[in-house]
């Protein structure tokens, strides 16, 4: 039976993500390299064990965070699709089972809010972890090539942090915001619509999922599909 560990150690893996990496970098994108794959390893598999899912699933979430981006080597666009081909082919050539590999392929598949969607729960736990890592730290050096509202909003995101309260069955996602840099709606432009699927996926998940934004929740107006006003936050 596959284990992360065996994920991780494979060089194959390694190249994969060190390229789509290198591919973002040039075209300005923010970091996807190995700190990324990491921090979506670790916060798909917690989500999935705070939520009560058995040890595999945990796993194998941790399977999937960390190849989910595989398929930015060829290009962004429907990198979900690409990457769960990508993927597919290989944990099949290691001798995956293959329910075990259906699970990671469809959650990568559909991770991307471009055309994906939160279809089973490794889908939806892999989203939201995907979707919390904003970070001014993901923001390449100063002269590199990349969309200034993109670096500005990220760099303007102080800190973040994503927890899951079993409980009361709610997931929320914290940002420290620096609003003298950066306006509030500037975040919202980018990330209206990925707020909009972790809360698509949470539902699924049997959660409630809130945002947060220097102690204000605004998860209400993400809900009615509305942007949320500046009264308070900008």
């Amino acid at each position: 039976m596959l284990t992360f560990e065996d994920i991780r150690r494979n060089p194959v893996f390694r190249t994969l993500i060190e390229k789509s990496n290198a591919y973002l970098r040039a075209r300005g994108y923010t970091e996807h390299g190995m700190r990324h794959v990491t921090y979506v390893a670790n916060t798909t598999a917690m989500i999935l064990r705070e939520l009560g899912y058995s040890e595999r699933m945990v796993e194998l979430g941790l399977i999937t965070g960390y190849l989910h981006d595989v398929g930015n080597m060829h290009n962004r666009k429907h990198h979900g699709i690409t990457g769960a081909s990508i993927v597919y082919t290989e944990l099949r050539m290691l001798g995956m089972d293959l329910e075990e590999i259906c699970t990671i392929t469809t959650a990568i598949a559909n991770h991307e809010e471009e055309i994906g969607h939160a279809v089973t729960p490794m889908t939806a736990a892999l989203i939201i972890a995907d979707k919390s890592d904003a970070h001014r730290t993901r923001v390449h050096k100063k002269g590199e090539i990349g969309s200034s509202i993109h670096r500005r909003v990220n760099l303007a995101i102080l800190d973040s942090k994503l927890s899951v309260d079993r409980a009361s069955r709610t997931i929320t996602f914290e940002i420290e915001f620096d609003q003298q840099s950066c306006q509030i709606m500037d975040y919202f432009e980018i990330y209206l619509r990925r707020m909009e699927m972790c809360k698509e996926a949470a539902e699924l998940l049997g959660t409630r999922f809130r945002l947060v934004i220097n102690g204000l929740e605004l998860l209400g107006h993400l809900q009615d599909g509305l942007e949320p006003p500046l009264t308070g936050v900008s």
